[in-house]
């Protein structure tokens, strides 16, 4: 159906047509269709879809078409900065012909031009639940007249820990029986729709399925390769391919980071976005990627929600997803609106084993080839000591709201060394053909074949990184001749403290460097959970040296005085 099918007010349509909007997605005809009866909705649909334009006019709609409601409010929840610009600038463009106001509220940024705004008059608040909770307590904000509400990305509200907040905001704003409420979100999971049942009134349920055809539209290939090898296959592909545009997508803010500067190493001028980045230098990387002027991004899943560009030429998962609907969110950002796009996976060691759930989920095979040396690149970032900010990871539902906690970026002295180590070039890299007689085809083979192909390839389950592996064996190596250093000592219990002594005391002796560097090799994890503790055998006297952690520890102490 058209926009000009339902019936909209003279003044909004002039904003559709600003937005340039002639024909609904399925998302926009199904919600229209429903919402604009005054129905409570709550809806699956992907990212893309057309989903904001479809609660945005609904809400404008009912405003204009009841002057009874005028005075009553919409509160539009993102769990987002980037999202709550991105749906304030599109209600602008269908409020061009309306006097409403709509304003955006989120945390990185001072409250007083916020606050002077409420206190003008917004009939349209879109916000994050961590600012618009700041802002209702401190009295700004007054949301005793909200007639909408909607909940956008409510998955991601759940994967970003702001469940509490949603909660403690829904149960201040009038009941479900006196506001129209709209939720929104790419997976209907059991959370979600528990949200939508405790806080609707008789909500409709709205599937919207995946497009596959746009996945089909994407060319996908999944590369093969060990982690160490990671980087310079992205060179290489880089050099090739020289795309207009891409996102390389990690899993971990760390890895988004190390990325980055091991790309501005290679002359690769690119920028990195992470949820603790301060939202100045956010909001100016989002702008200089959807203008052109930046080409590479590099970000996380929860980052890019909200990241909107029509001509993405090329996607990057750089980490596999762990989550298989994710790879079709990371992936769909190509392609859009008929045009071809690319989406280039690397399958690691790490993270090979999630492949089987992301092709269960597409329903289909995804091109595979193991990739080989002449499609890698010189990665002159190889054995370049990197200094890296200490950004907090953070699991889903044990994620708590850090109340004026600040943005961690970039230090006076780390702006410099990356002025000094990281020069930038606007040339991606110049175009280089490989010939691909070489390369492994993965793709004729059964998944009982290819299991079999990765076992061998890799071994078992593994997920420790490259540096993890060579910390546990270095501890290993450690651990064994300590042991036969202490069997050798085991004939006299005197004798053996003694030789012990003498061990510390030649230990001593190294150069600070080197104990230095023998310290480092031992990763966190080893030194917290993995520790030697000498014993003295009560008859023999021999000395025992075992490994102990938390959990002996713990045993221990509730063991104590049994």
């Amino acid at each position: 159906m058209n926009f000009t099918d339902f019936n909209l007010h003279e003044s909004l349509l002039k904003g559709v047509e600003n937005a340039h909007y002639v024909s609904c997605t399925p998302v926009q005809d199904e919600v229209l269709k429903t919402a604009l009866q005054g129905s409570d909705v709550y809806v699956q649909s992907q990212t893309g879809t057309g989903k904001t334009a479809a609660f945005l006019i609904t809400i404008i709609q009912e405003m204009l078409s009841q002057p009874e409601v005028k005075s009553k409010k919409a509160l539009v929840l993102v769990p987002t900065r980037e999202l709550a610009v991105q749906v304030e600038e599109e209600a602008k463009v269908l409020l061009s012909g309306v006097n409403f106001c709509v304003g955006s509220f989120y945390g990185g940024v001072g409250y007083t031009n916020q606050v002077n705004l409420l206190k003008k008059g917004v009939d349209i608040i879109v916000g994050t639940p961590g600012r618009v909770i700041d802002l209702q307590e401190s009295g700004a904000m007054d949301l005793s007249s909200v007639g909408y509400l909607v909940i956008d990305e409510a998955d991601r509200m759940f994967d970003m820990g702001f469940y509490p907040e949603l909660r403690k905001l829904i149960k201040v704003l009038p009941s479900s029986d006196s506001r129209q409420t709209m939720l929104f979100s790419a997976t209907l999971n059991t959370y979600v729709k528990n949200l939508a049942w405790e806080y609707t009134r008789e909500a409709v349920e709205i599937t919207i399925e995946p497009e596959v055809v746009a996945v089909e539209e994407i060319h996908q290939m999944m590369y093969h390769v060990s982690s160490d090898a990671k980087m310079r296959l992205l060179l290489g592909i880089l050099q090739s391919e020289n795309p207009e545009s891409l996102i390389i997508f990690c899993n971990t803010k760390k890895s988004c980071e190390i990325v980055s500067k091991r790309l501005s190493l290679n002359s690769i001028e690119n920028e990195f976005i992470i949820g603790d980045l301060p939202q100045t230098k956010r909001l100016q990387v989002l702008d200089s990627f959807k203008r052109g002027a930046l080409r590479c991004l590099v970000a996380t899943d929860v980052a890019a929600r909200g990241i909107d560009v029509d001509d993405l030429a090329m996607v990057v998962n750089y980490d596999l997803p762990v989550e298989a609907e994710n790879y079709v969110h990371r992936i769909g950002r190509t392609a859009r609106a008929g045009k071809q796009g690319k989406a280039y996976s690397f399958c690691s060691e790490q993270d090979v084993y999630n492949l089987p759930a992301i092709e269960r989920y597409l329903g289909a095979t995804i091109p595979s080839v193991v990739a080989y040396e002449e499609m890698m690149a010189e990665d002159k970032s190889a054995g370049v000591s990197l200094r890296l900010e200490n950004y907090r990871e953070r699991g889903n539902f044990e994620r708590k709201r850090d109340n004026g906690r600040k943005s961690i970026g970039k230090t006076g002295s780390d702006k410099r060394d990356s002025k000094k180590t990281a020069p930038k070039t606007k040339n991606v890299g110049k175009k280089k053909n490989y010939s691909y007689q070489n390369e492994v085809d993965l793709s004729g083979l059964s998944f009982e074949e290819r299991m079999k192909l990765y076992k061998e390839k890799y071994g078992g389950n593994q997920t420790a990184t490259s540096e993890e592996k060579l910390s546990n064996s270095t501890v290993a190596e450690s651990s064994k001749d300590f042991e036969k250093s202490s069997a050798g000592a085991q004939k006299g219990g005197n004798s053996a403290k003694s030789e012990m002594r003498k061990t510390r005391r030649g230990n001593n002796q190294y150069s600070r460097k080197n104990r230095s560097d023998t310290y480092r090799q031992h990763t966190e994890e080893s030194r917290k959970n993995i520790k030697l503790s000498e014993t003295t055998d009560k008859k023999t006297g021999a000395l025992e040296t075992k490994k102990t952690g938390f959990f002996d520890k713990l045993k221990k102490l509730f063991t104590k005085g049994k």
